[in-house]
């Protein structure tokens, strides 16, 4: 087929904005053949942009030859159509679509470009296509109107982050690409440096020093949609680079930050799927979320609470309970309302489930008319049993599962188990946004491997100042931190905290942090000068952009919300990177590649 030169032709409408008032006018549009029916004397094309769909109808009776051109068109050819909008007759008008009322009636056509067989169809939003398939060809991909809407909706989301921090006077600045590597946290991307040979850039995992910096520049709030990059292993929904909503302020407080942010937040759900959020949204602390729930992510769209029977059970004679508890561990249980119809089968996957947390088993109680049927009934005196079902709330019908063992290994496990069951049972409304604050984290985590204490957050995190004078040289994993993450159906979509503006309090958490006055020094030795050289109190928070778009566009998989991602192999398939380079480009970097051990 000769292909046509779009000229001077000037597009008139998009596909998706006829209406009926445009009946009688002439417009040209433009877009891809999205379907084409011959019905003998008379072909129909669907015609598709990223608004929508118009039906444009070839006819000898329009232009005789339009329609022989008309004979040639396949689905995805690129056309521009001239024509007069016509009233659908009333059989043929569709109520499903917003241009179902009208017709373009083609009296000239250009075909652009042609289309090669494709691997998938555009046309049949439905069809289940391989993720491999779907990122090697993603150009393709993103012209399927689902990941338009996802990407068009991702711009508009955007629009109104950045509207809402304009119009609370805070300042959008840039923050550099190219930086410093930085000891704390997953690793870095490097890169190397031609000019000061042997040396390295690192892309940053948050411009959390700069932004500090400019917090001591006084300008007061900052906010940036920016790229990060952290090279970790990308199990579930992470992906190399990310983009996170970024924000700064001085002289505040985690009250003014939270109450700005949840207003922020609701504005965005209302102008971009016109979901109302509640507000204020409620708060609780750390050891609340962890003791309640077995997560500092708690997932709150259901109940099925952790309940601690660790007094109860401590001097039964069931070992496995009691020597628990004896080695300082706890004996917490979930009690599933009607989980007593629960097949073996079903306990048994349960039990399989909540190994993968390190949990060496799962005892169970079913209460029936006649009492405990259970396993372990034998160990439990008739007070344990009526104290324990008094604790649980348990009733005939009802289940109880226990976990004993260390209090990490407890929590993960039940408070991950407490998710699947309510998943398997529907009790979980997917409907609904959950929103929560979890506060008051604490400011260090001991590292069993490194046995070393590490940052719950990142050590630029503000210690509550009762617990540090108290716990400092005694139990530094008692500190509380001025930290907190908002929480959304039990995923964390972001956190902050009021940051160390005083460098004797910085120095005394990198201490705590087993960083000698030398490594900080030479990691951090120009932010440690720059907090006396009148820091201001500041504080702030990032948000997960694409972890937000995962929820407002009601996907599960991150890479639906990008608009190139990378495979969990930290590959593009589209582009084939990672690649190799010439060995030129490495000779001017002072670098040659050595075999990987096999």
């Amino acid at each position: 087929m000769e292909l046509d030169q779009l000229g001077n032709w000037q597009r008139t409408k998009k596909c998706g904005e006829l209406r009926a008032e445009d009946i009688g006018n002439e417009h040209i549009l433009m877009g891809w053949i999205n379907t084409r029916r011959d019905h003998g004397g008379v072909i129909f094309c669907d015609l598709r942009d990223y608004t929508g769909i118009s039906q444009i109808v070839f006819a000898t009776q329009h232009d005789a030859t339009a329609f022989m051109k008309a004979d040639g068109l396949r689905s995805e050819y690129v056309t521009a159509i001239r024509g007069v909008i016509a009233k659908r007759s009333p059989e043929t008008i569709n109520p499903k679509m917003v241009t179902g009322e009208v017709e373009l009636h083609v009296k000239e056509v250009k075909v652009l470009n042609t289309c090669n067989l494709l691997p998938f169809q555009i046309s049949d939003d439905q069809q289940e296509v391989g993720e491999k398939t779907r990122l090697k060809f993603r150009a393709l991909d993103l012209r399927r109107p689902t990941m338009q809407h996802i990407l068009m909706l991702r711009s508009k989301a955007a629009h109104v982050i950045r509207s809402f921090f304009v119009n609370n006077g805070f300042f959008e600045i840039e923050t550099p690409v190219l930086t410093k590597s930085t000891p704390e946290g997953a690793r870095d991307f490097l890169v190397p440096s031609r000019v000061n040979a042997g040396r390295f850039f690192a892309l940053p995992q948050s411009p959390q020093l700069f932004k500090q910096m400019l917090m001591i520049s006084g300008y007061d709030k900052y906010f940036q949609i920016v790229k990060c990059f952290r090279d970790e292993d990308l199990r579930g929904n992470r992906q190399p680079e990310f983009t996170q909503i970024d924000i700064e302020l001085s002289f505040t407080s985690q009250e003014e930050i939270l109450k700005l942010m949840e207003v922020m937040i609701a504005e965005l759900f209302r102008e971009t799927v016109n979901y109302r959020v509640n507000l204020p949204i409620p708060q609780m602390t750390y050891a609340e979320a962890i003791n309640t729930y077995g997560s500092d992510a708690p997932d709150l769209r259901f109940e099925l609470p952790l309940i601690d029977l660790s007094e109860i059970v401590s001097s039964c004679s069931f070992k496995v309970f009691s020597n628990a508890i004896e080695s300082g561990g706890i004996v917490k249980a979930i009690m599933i309302p009607g989980g007593a119809s629960f097949s073996r089968k079903e306990l048994d996957d349960l039990t399989e489930f909540a190994k993968i947390y390190r949990a060496k088993g799962l005892a169970y109680v079913k209460l029936k008319e006649d009492g405990w049927q259970s396993p372990i009934a034998k160990f439990f005196t008739q007070d344990e049993i009526e104290k324990i079902n008094v604790k649980t709330g348990a009733k005939v019908g009802d289940l109880i599962l226990f976990g004993a063992d260390q209090t990490k290994i407890v929590h993960d496990a039940l408070g991950n188990l407490r998710r699947e069951i309510a998943q398997k049972t529907g009790l979980i409304d997917n409907d609904e946004f959950n929103f929560v604050w979890v506060t008051d984290f604490p400011l260090f985590e001991f590292d069993e491997d490194e046995k070393r204490y590490t940052s719950s957050h990142h050590p630029f995190t503000m210690p509550n100042q009762e617990d540090l004078e108290k716990w400092e040289f005694d139990d530094p994993s008692r500190i509380n931190s001025i930290a907190f993450d908002l929480v959304l159906n039990g995923v964390e979509l972001g956190g902050g905290s009021i940051r160390i503006h005083r460098k004797d309090i910085q120095e005394r958490v990198f201490k705590l942090l087993n960083l000698s006055e030398e490594e900080s020094r030479a990691k951090f030795g120009f932010f440690m000068d720059a907090l006396e050289q009148g820091a201001p109190p500041h504080g702030g928070l990032a948000f997960g952009f694409d972890r937000i778009m995962m929820f407002l566009s009601n996907t599960k998989s991150i890479r639906d919300v990008i608009a190139f991602p990378k495979t969990q192999q930290a590959a593009c398939l589209l582009t084939d990177a990672p690649s190799e380079v010439d060995k030129e480009q490495l000779r001017e970097l002072n670098i040659s590649i050595r075999k990987a051990k096999t």
